[in-house]
């Protein structure tokens, strides 16, 4: 192992025991996320400045990273299958989901692909204001071979129709989605665990003995779960930390400027779709600052993560310590916002390209037929991608495949893709929670004395 290798870790170990050492002064966990976020943004930087991005000093570095970055993201996404199964199972054992459920289910759909459309439309105007298409983008053999990809990977989706898609969501062998086995493995196990609560109903009212001890059975392993997911979640910091460093030590900045005005015009819609979600808040007569002020944290990690699923523990864990969101709500919103309707990846970039695409094969992109059918589309996509896959990539591949235009221009923004996906993440993870905070409100069980507390309970108790 070389010297400045050595030396690299070395910083990198002074890094996380100084957040060690805010801990053990008790200061809060929002700061030390963002300790953590800003020390890992220069760090990265300056390892990219001293060694080159293709370094093999950078590499070799990131890889010993990638122990405390890549091992917190792995923990996060071990127990999300664990955490949706009981904390579903849990709220019918309750009697938390019982009555509304139906109800439930129906609001958080509607409100995540509804705010999907959304996101559609303000891609399609944010596209259309920087005046951005595919032909200003130039393709060198990064970009065609990425393009050439994804017209492959579209041989392998392009012919499900979308009862098929539906049909892919449900559980075959539960067993296999708790591994996770499938992209739809999610959905699949609330499926399953609704199954059980509404079975666990009927045996009370039949046999309240046997019930009962389910009940209790359900509770120790909810409880010892969400014990995993408290100490889960205090190593955050440290992993914001390894995953930051890497990302802005491994950014192609050359790229980055050469696409600067879709970057720009990306974060741009990101940013209005996300002003959009504090308005509904508001509407609905929550404070949308105090909102922003509590889900922070978990916007951070989802950014620099760049994954929703991984993110899943810290949404559903803020969703009901900070905003007073019901476990069962929260976790149904949460965990349908994996792969329903995300405003980022399946909403606006689907959107964009497609505007973006449209002028290459003659279309006029602004005409009023073109818009209506993108939105109808892309907000059917956000629902049915699922059933594919899911990600932004899977969102583009129907969209466009569905308006007839060529996939492979798709392919032009590969340079950019990873600053774009952690802005589009942080935004699916908030479509989610908004959801879960405006179904909650809609059925009366929003906790609003949690939602209004400055601090709320913290993440680490």
């Amino acid at each position: 192992m070389a010297l400045q290798t050595i030396i690299n870790i070395v910083i990198m170990l002074i890094f996380i025991a100084g957040l060690f050492y805010m801990q053990k002064k008790h200061i809060s966990f929002s700061k030390r996320v963002f300790t953590a976020l800003g020390v890992g943004v220069l760090f990265g930087l300056a390892l990219q400045y001293i060694y080159g991005a293709k370094s093999e000093v950078l590499k070799t570095s990131l890889d010993w990273f990638g122990i405390v970055g890549n091992g917190y993201v792995k923990f996060l996404q071990m127990i999300v299958m664990p955490l949706v199964f009981v904390s579903i199972l849990s709220a019918f054992t309750k009697m938390k989901l019982s009555k509304n459920f139906g109800k439930i289910g129906v609001l958080v759909i509607a409100i995540l692909i509804g705010t999907t459309a959304v996101a559609a439309a303000i891609g399609i105007a944010t596209t259309a204001t920087f005046k951005l298409e595919a032909i200003q983008i130039e393709a060198g053999d990064l970009e065609t071979s990425r393009g050439e990809a994804l017209e492959q990977r579209l041989g392998d989706i392009q012919h499900m129709t979308m009862p098929q898609k539906i049909v892919e969501l449900l559980p075959s062998n539960p067993f296999a989605d708790l591994t996770g086995a499938r992209a739809t493995s999610t959905i699949a196990v609330v499926i399953f665990a609704a199954f059980l609560g509404f079975a666990f109903l009927g045996v009370k009212r039949k046999k309240p003995e046997q019930a009962d001890l389910f009940e209790k059975f359900v509770e120790m392993f909810y409880t010892i779960i969400m014990r995993v997911v408290t100490i889960v979640l205090r190593i955050t910091p440290y992993g914001v930390l390894a995953l930051m460093t890497k990302v802005t030590a491994t950014s192609d900045y050359e790229g980055i400027l050469k696409l600067g005005k879709f970057v720009v015009a990306s974060y741009v819609a990101l940013a209005i779709m996300f002003i959009v979600h504090m308005l509904l808040l508001a509407f609905s007569g929550l404070n949308p600052i105090t909102y922003v002020r509590k889900i922070f944290p978990v916007l951070v990690f989802a950014f620099t993560s760049r994954t929703s699923a991984g993110a899943l523990p810290l949404n559903v864990k803020t969703q009901t310590d900070k905003l007073g969101v019901p476990d069962g709500i929260a976790n149904f919103s949460g965990s349908l916002g994996l792969s329903i309707g995300q405003n980022g990846c399946a909403g606006i970039y689907p959107a964009m390209l497609a505007v973006m695409i449209a002028p290459t094969v003659g279309i006029d992109p602004l005409s009023f037929s073109f818009i209506a059918q993108l939105i109808v589309i892309v907000a059917i996509s956000s629902f049915g991608v699922a059933g594919v896959g899911g990600g932004a990539t899977f969102a583009a591949l129907l969209v466009l495949s569905s308006m007839n235009l060529p996939v492979a221009l798709a392919g032009l923004l590969i340079s950019v893709e990873p600053l774009i996906d952690m802005g589009r993440t942080a935004l699916n993870v908030s479509g989610s929670m908004t959801a879960g905070v405006l179904t909650s409100k809609a059925v009366k069980e929003l906790d609003t004395t949690v939602y209004a507390e400055r601090g709320g309970q913290p993440i680490e108790a």
